[in-house]
């Protein structure tokens, strides 16, 4: 397992299109993804459960990649922060 940390630039927070955005491109892996916001642990395949999580400009989440393309899932995940989401 991978993990990673980010803090939530996007000044709306992880709204529909950044949600969306992750849940697509994480689709594309085999590996199971979890996106980790305080207690909440959230499939991050999952577009309706991104938004249900309510995640805020500046909080910070984890990215859980497990499986066997996890290093390709975790590098995907930080060009994605690295460009805001989608922002």
């Amino acid at each position: 397992m991978v993990s990673r940390t980010f803090t939530i630039s996007n000044t709306e927070g992880l709204h529909m299109r950044p949600a969306g955005i992750i849940a697509k491109e994480m689709g594309k892996f085999s590996s199971n993804i979890t996106l980790v916001f305080r207690e909440k642990r959230i499939n991050a395949k999952s577009l309706i459960n991104i938004i249900s999580a309510c995640i805020k400009s500046g909080a910070e989440v984890t990215f859980e990649c497990d499986g066997e393309d996890e290093e390709a899932a975790i590098a995907k995940v930080e060009q994605l922060a690295s460009q805001n989401f989608g922002e």
